[in-house]
């Protein structure tokens, strides 16, 4: 074998006696066995005992259990349609439709800041990245409690450095969490700014996958930076403009710690603020009503597959692949 990993076969001799030039052994390779079989199977059961007991089983569980209705005790029985006939009615789900879908439309502006930030942050030249890209990823990895907290003294109405800030251009600034007008613009805002670090992981990878020749031949076409970011780096990064843009609008429709922690239940916001997930928390949890949380939980789901399987659809007629 050599020394490249190559087999080879001993090589023949010329008529004038001189050694010739080995050749590779060009034997097929060994079809899988059985037992490669077991060993795949092996390494696979873990995930997919965990996928099986933590994410399809429960979800079977709460269709079934949306069916039903519990009492404030435990125990359930069979209530048919019941719930259904409820939520239609329920004018609190309305709302926290109409909430989340606020949330989903404003969060989705993380998606092209965030591809702005990556294309300033590859730049030839560019100074300080590290301590750039470490800054925009922190809010990723730090508790959600923690930066709920931090931005509730921000938004604060009498003393936050917001409207501290305002104040210095005479600006009387609101009570951004308790003012129904303003909470749950705040609430989306700290969503945008929490999500740039983690889209902007995904934009970076994109952008280093573009040959530099095509920026190269913008450039001696006359094309500037602004130009080659619309007509050179947005075009070759929709797969991944795709891809954050989906995990945007799930992670949105699941929105919940924030409201829970920088609202309060006690707010006079928290209607014009409740999402699906936290009429769930709400329903299911504080009023024990795990039937009619778990009709609003299957809801959600269906909300998220539709939404889903539609930017999967419309993604055919703008994602460029190759």
């Amino acid at each position: 074998m050599s020394s490249s990993g190559t087999a080879t076969v001993p090589a023949e001799s010329r008529a004038d006696g001189t050694p010739g030039r080995q050749q590779p052994d060009r034997r097929r390779p060994r079809p899988p066995t059985r037992d490669s079989g077991w060993w795949a199977a092996m390494f696979l059961l873990p995930a997919a005992a965990g996928l099986l007991v933590f994410e399809i089983w429960p979800t079977f569980q709460t269709i079934y259990y949306s069916f039903t209705s519990w009492g404030a005790f435990g125990g359930h029985v069979w209530s048919g349609l019941e719930n259904y006939r409820t939520l239609i009615a329920d004018s609190d789900v309305l709302h926290a439709v109409v909430n989340t879908a606020i949330i989903s439309a404003i969060s989705l502006l993380a998606v092209p800041l965030s591809a702005i930030v990556a294309a300033l942050l590859s730049l030839p030249g560019m100074r300080g990245v590290t301590v750039y890209r470490t800054l925009y990823f922190l809010p990723v990895v730090t508790l959600p409690a923690a930066v709920a907290l931090t931005w509730k003294f921000l938004f604060n109405g009498d003393y936050g450095l917001i409207n501290w800030l305002l104040s210095k251009f005479g600006i009387d600034g609101p009570h951004w969490l308790s003012d129904p007008a303003t909470a749950i613009f705040a609430i989306s805002i700290v969503a945008v700014w929490g999500s740039i670090g983690y889209n902007m992981v995904i934009f970076l990878s994109g952008i280093r996958g573009i040959p530099v020749d095509y920026y190269e031949a913008a450039e001696l076409d006359g094309a500037g930076r602004v130009s080659q970011f619309f007509h050179v780096t947005v075009p070759l990064l929709t797969p991944s403009i795709f891809f954050v843009t989906v995990i945007t609008v799930i992670n949105s429709l699941q929105a919940f710690d924030l409201i829970y922690l920088m609202v309060g239940q006690q707010s006079p916001a928290i209607a014009r603020t409740e999402t699906l997930v936290y009429l769930f928390y709400q329903r299911g949890f504080a009023e024990h009503d795990g039937g009619y949380a778990a009709a609003i939980g299957v809801v959600l789901l269906l909300a998220t597959l539709i939404l889903t399987a539609a930017q999967f659809r419309l993604q055919r007629r703008w994602v460029h692949y190759g």
